[in-house]
């Protein structure tokens, strides 16, 4: 019984593969044209079997040569369509696409329509003179084309030629400290290969279009053709509307972007006044009023940028908001130290830690800053070095600022000496003090001092403080330069000698240089009143 049921339903479903596919819907094809959809057997014929017989009787057709002319005829529930009053195929009430909106009337027209092209298509093929005249208009169409690539060829070159004299003459002009901005042999390349693509496109434009031309010429190629131009005028039409419908929208972005460039003319003349001393404000002075402004800018164009986002054309397809999503994954996981370094700079800037100008060292680096960023710190040194320090490092390591001071303006000198236990701690003292006044730009008030840091198993450490005014030199290197020269000359001159760190015995002489002896040559002496 259960083989029996099997069989059975076996049966049935070969017999509904055998009905699906005696339904399945044929196509008639004439002159590479689509003139009719056969969906429903009539009188025990399936569409592919109807498809055929309606081929051949087209085909008889166009052998009568007669006038070919095609109309309808309404037979009960059926409408007839004939070639020159006879019959060649049925349009059936199961042949209408019952997933469109179409009648069977409407459905009949357009295969009237489409078997009148195909015969015209045919009536072409069967003359000489249309292939005779479609030769011609070819020829000179191809001409024409040709015409228009060599010119393009020849036109890019002279243009080529002129603009890189262009380029050369104005790169010349455009120069910065003296120094040409842009190398004219860059900048002459990147036009040339812009003049060259638009090049490209218009020649490309005008092979598309000859194609088209080409293939509307036959009868057979023609349907390619009007594809073809389908195609290229239904691209120009969805671009045109889309930029039509695009412009209210890039209005509102326009009106966004103006409204904020306003404001920020605004904040800017608000920053530039603190900048300049003319407005005070007691958590804003002078020294942040230009990171502050450029943090203001950044949040007003964000804003502007959030408020202008809907409206720009395309925010709202599924690929921008992908690619959207994307940037921001991809800032997100790369951008952590950048991150990091920004908020180093922004802790750096409102924490005053050092401004621009002063003397100080970080980590084993010690100069003037010369400029803080967001993102690092740039330091000159006393050997005209410019060190760049990210601002993660600078926040992470110890900072020693030597222009902070109760006293004003200028900085701090302090330097370490060593001497044994039998100088007299009091004549260093009076030595180191003596060698401070002798130094240029030292200042009196507040006056320097000396300190006993140490008493090690070989010497005393000593350490001379002292602050040094606006007229002493730029550099804190130069200025400690001349305080341990004149340190050198006060102990020589004592006959102090500098043992430090430490040594084994006394030495037979005294280890100082006589003054006599203090310009060896090729040092010279200097000059009376320099």
């Amino acid at each position: 019984m259960r083989r029996l049921a099997s069989g059975i339903g076996v049966l049935l479903g070969l017999w509904a593969a055998l009905a699906w596919a005696a339904n399945e819907p044929a196509t008639l094809m004439l002159y590479n044209r689509e003139v009719f959809t056969f969906r429903t057997s009539m009188l025990n014929y399936s569409p592919a079997e109807r498809a055929a017989a309606a081929r051949r009787r087209i085909e008889d057709a166009i052998d009568r040569d007669g006038a070919m002319e095609v109309t309808l005829k309404p037979f009960g529930e059926s409408v007839l369509v004939e070639i020159d009053g006879r019959t060649v195929f049925a349009v059936q009430p199961g042949d209408v696409d019952k997933l469109g909106d179409g009648t069977l009337e409407s459905v009949a027209l357009v295969a009237r329509d489409r078997l009148a092209d195909a015969l015209g298509a045919a009536r072409e093929a069967r003359g000489l003179g249309p292939w005779i005249r479609a030769g011609m208009l070819v020829l000179a169409g191809t001409t024409i084309w040709l015409l228009i690539l060599r010119g393009l060829y020849l036109g890019n070159r002279w243009l080529g030629a002129r603009i890189m004299a262009a380029v050369q003459h104005g790169a010349e002009k455009l120069k910065v400290g003296g120094v040409v901005a842009v190398q004219p042999r860059h900048l002459s390349t990147l036009v040339r290969k812009a003049a060259a693509l638009v090049a490209w496109l218009v020649g490309a434009a005008f092979t598309y279009g000859w194609l088209t031309f080409t293939l509307e010429r036959f009868g057979y190629t023609r349907p390619w053709g009007e594809q073809l131009e389908g195609h290229l005028l239904g691209f120009i039409g969805s671009v045109g509307l889309a930029i039509v419908g695009a412009i209210p929208g890039l209005l509102t972005v326009v009106v966004i972007v103006v409204i904020t460039r306003v404001v920020i003319r605004l904040v800017r003349i608000f920053f530039d006044r603190i900048e300049a001393g003319e407005v005070r404000i007691g958590w804003l002075d002078a020294d942040l009023a230009v990171p502050t402004r450029r943090i203001a800018n950044v949040v007003l164009w964000l804003f502007a940028l959030a408020m202008a986002y809907p409206y720009l054309p395309g925010a709202d397809t599924d690929a921008f908001k992908g690619l959207s999503v994307l940037v921001g994954l991809m800032l997100s996981i790369g951008a952590s130290s950048i991150v990091a370094q920004a908020a180093s700079g922004l802790i750096l800037m409102y924490s005053r830690v050092f401004r621009v100008g002063e003397f100080v060292k970080i980590g084993d680096t010690e100069g003037t800053v010369s400029e803080l960023t967001l993102f690092a710190t740039r330091i000159r040194t006393g050997l005209s070095e410019e060190v760049v320090l990210p601002n993660a490092f600078v926040l992470s390591n110890v900072s020693r600022n030597y222009s902070r001071s109760a006293h004003g303006p200028g900085f701090t000198l302090h330097t370490k000496v060593t001497i044994g236990y039998d100088t007299p701690w009091r004549q260093v003292h009076a030595l180191l003090l003596e060698a401070a006044r002798r130094t240029v730009g030292v200042l009196s008030d507040p006056a320097p001092y000396v300190i006993q840091t140490a008493l090690s198993d070989f010497y005393v450490e000593y350490i001379l403080v002292a602050r040094a005014g606006p007229e002493a030199p730029r550099l804190r290197a130069e200025a400690m330069s001349t305080l341990h020269g004149h340190i050198l000359d006060v102990f020589n001159e004592h006959g102090v000698q500098i043992m430090s760190p430490n040594y084994l015995t006394d030495p037979a002489m005294p280890k100082i240089v006589s003054k006599e002896h203090w310009y060896e040559a090729p040092a010279q002496p200097p000059t009376p009143g320099g």
